[in-house]
């Protein structure tokens, strides 16, 4: 098999593809020849080597794949029915505890689900992460309904277009922060409000959208002070997503006085405070949900009904060769993407 390595922490010039020999599916496993694989931020900021979650280098990194079982482990002892049911040939998604860089991967059968006849492969790989990130956040979290104002930010990222198609499903207005040259596709897809991140203060400029009130929901995955502003402009009973932290890795590389000036940002949220204001805090990291596997099998089956009746369509911003991770990393990084990026084999 064929796999990309973050050989040691730097730049994009560290990833090496690399050759390996095809791993066999355990008990209560599957093994998935892999058509694409998703991108996502973490893999960026491990390479970096501001990711705490990551494997120690050098390692094979990767959160989610597309592709087709072509092995089928023998059931484990004690597992639910249906824990092992995938069948040779089956088109599935999966979620993968790293070394989702590769083209082919053995995944417990408990963190994969059979999607649509119909949809791609780039397609499919939008979906494991961003879409189970945003569902976590909005629907099983946060309760999100027709009515309520929702900041996101980064809405053009993966995960901001997952959560803007999730608000237009339950009619949830969205005001969201992006670079100016994606303002004008944005609103064609439904955001009501942009904000230029770029040169606008968030904070003022959300609190007169909203007439003052504040919004009822903000998904914040910048991190340092932007974690503040968020919570200060929240309405009564808002409630605040944290899910990363994008203000460590703002240049090329490792800035210590980058991540010491986000540090120093973060705030302090004090029990009685929350209380008084009617306030929630919420924590999101899809990493450390292995424990949870039933419950994010069963968030993607509901999430890829709603891909298959047209809900929802992931936007995926470019495809690149495992060859070109290089250029697929400098791509998210410099923040040009609109939608996922996507490595193929």
């Amino acid at each position: 098999m064929r796999q990309i390595w973050t050989t040691k922490r730097g730049g994009p010039e560290v990833l090496e593809v690399r050759e390996a020999a095809d791993p066999t599916a355990g008990p209560g496993e599957v093994r998935i020849r892999v058509k694409a694989a998703g991108l996502n931020f973490a893999e960026i900021m491990a390479r970096i080597g501001l990711y705490p979650d990551a494997p120690k280098l050098p390692t094979v990194m990767g959160y989610e794949v597309a592709g087709v079982v072509d092995q089928v482990g023998p059931r484990a002892e004690g597992a639910p029915a249906g824990a092992a049911a995938f069948a040779v040939g089956a088109r599935v998604v999966a979620l993968t505890r790293f070394g989702g860089h590769s083209d082919t991967i053995v995944v417990p059968a408990t963190q994969v689900a059979e999607i649509p006849a119909a949809l791609s492969w780039e397609k499919a790989a939008a979906v494991p992460v961003n879409y189970a990130t945003a569902w976590l956040m909005l629907v099983h979290l946060g309760n999100v309904r027709s009515g309520e104002t929702v900041l996101v930010h980064a809405a053009a990222g993966g995960v901001g277009q997952a959560a803007l198609q999730i608000c237009k499903w339950k009619g949830a207005t969205v005001i969201g922060t992006a670079s100016p040259g994606k303002h004008a596709r944005l609103k064609e897809l439904g955001v009501a409000h942009c904000i230029d991140y770029t040169k606008d203060d968030f904070e003022p400029a959300v609190m007169a959208l909203t007439n003052g009130q504040g919004v009822d929901i903000a998904l914040d995955a910048v991190g340092g002070k932007s974690f503040a502003k968020s919570y200060n402009v929240l309405g009564s009973l808002g409630r605040l997503f944290m899910f990363g932290g994008s203000a460590f890795a703002p240049g090329a590389g490792l800035n210590p006085f980058s991540i010491a000036k986000a540090f120093m940002g973060l705030p302090t949220f004090k029990p009685f405070k929350l209380m008084e204001a009617n306030k929630g805090v919420f924590g999101v990291n899809l990493g450390h949900l292995w424990d949870k596997t039933a419950t994010l099998q069963g968030m993607l089956k509901e999430i890829l009904l709603k891909v298959e009746d047209g809900t929802f369509d992931p936007v995926v911003d470019q495809v690149f060769s495992f060859a070109d991770a290089g250029r697929a990393h400098e791509r998210m990084k410099s923040r040009q993407n609109f939608g996922k990026v996507v490595l193929v084999p």
